[in-house]
């Protein structure tokens, strides 16, 4: 079987086939939050810190660290970013950056093993990034796309896949350090896509024998009740084999979704993580003493 290990200092994160699915915590990120790049562009950091806590007491095993701004310094501010999260919070991060100097800003400063967010099949890309995650012995996500874009045959999209891990092999890191995001696109502009993702997703399990994350709220984009959507496609995700992605904590009705689909896999032994998180407390009786909660619908009736 194949064991992602993703840790912190004092924490570690295991992403793997038979593990409870981890949750990626996304909010870190200032991309259309103008509020949030203001204020990290004025060196104030306290929506970000305010961020990582919320999403850490939602459930999120891991966070997802972005400090893309244009025209920022964004090596310096992904740095203490990455800083600032790691000293109110445990939980091993995501480092996030399309620039290849803020992923090595941050992996400088990171405590732990980070996963890298990430490498595609271009070949620039592949002889920057590779020699990083290399050298400060990470994980990285792997996007299945390539010079020729994102292709809209599965086929297409596990050969760039296989071509990175192939590539990453080269340079002395092992295919359970790459995470492949097999690319989840609109649903409501591309009917296929919600079927496309699990075909390949399975795909990279039983072939390439590799993890899997996504941006899973790419696939609700442009619709309506986006958290019903998402919440939906990640049961199946995980079904067809999907052992983590970059969603959002907050919105309950995901994080149920994805509780629930561990447990119908047997990815949560006894149900205890459920019962843990959703066991109603102990009702106070009349008389001051704790009892059992009401069954729900009512008191069962005696037979006759």
């Amino acid at each position: 079987m194949t064991d992602t290990i993703i840790s912190s200092a004092t924490r570690e994160v295991v992403i793997g086939f038979d593990r409870p699915f981890v949750i990626i915590g996304e909010r870190i990120n200032p991309t259309g939050r103008k509020i949030m790049a203001a204020e990290m562009m004025a060196g104030d950091y306290s929506r970000v810190i305010a961020d990582a806590l919320a999403q850490v007491e939602a459930g999120a095993h891991m966070l997802d660290v972005n400090a893309g701004i244009p025209l920022a310094d964004e090596p310096g501010m992904l740095a203490k970013a990455i800083q600032l999260v790691q000293s109110v919070t445990d939980v091993p991060l995501s480092i996030d950056s399309s620039i290849v100097a803020a992923l090595e800003a941050g992996l400088a400063v990171y405590k732990g093993k980070a996963l890298v967010n990430s490498v595609t099949g271009e070949e620039d890309r592949l002889e920057t990034v590779l020699p990083l995650v290399k050298k400060y012995g990470a994980a990285v996500v792997a996007i299945s796309n390539d010079e020729t874009g994102i292709s809209q045959d599965p086929n297409v999209r596990f050969e760039v896949a296989r071509k990175i891990v192939n590539r990453a092999s080269d340079y002395g890191i092992p295919a359970c350090d790459i995470v492949v995001d097999p690319l989840v696109m609109p649903i409501g502009a591309i009917n296929q896509a919600g079927v496309q993702v699990m075909q390949l997703v399975h795909r990279l399990k039983t072939e390439l024998k590799v993890n899997t994350t996504c941006g899973a709220s790419n696939v609700s984009f442009g619709l309506p009740e986006r958290n019903g959507i998402n919440a939906g496609f990640l049961t199946m995700a995980i079904a067809a084999g999907m052992t983590s992605a970059i969603t959002n904590p907050l919105h309950a009705e995901v994080v149920k979704a994805i509780m629930s689909a561990d447990v119908m896999m047997g990815h949560d032994p006894d149900c205890m993580r459920w019962i843990r998180k959703f066991r109603a407390d102990p009702v106070m009786g009349a008389d001051g003493e704790m009892g059992r909660g009401r069954r729900e619908g009512g008191s069962r009736r005696k037979r006759e």
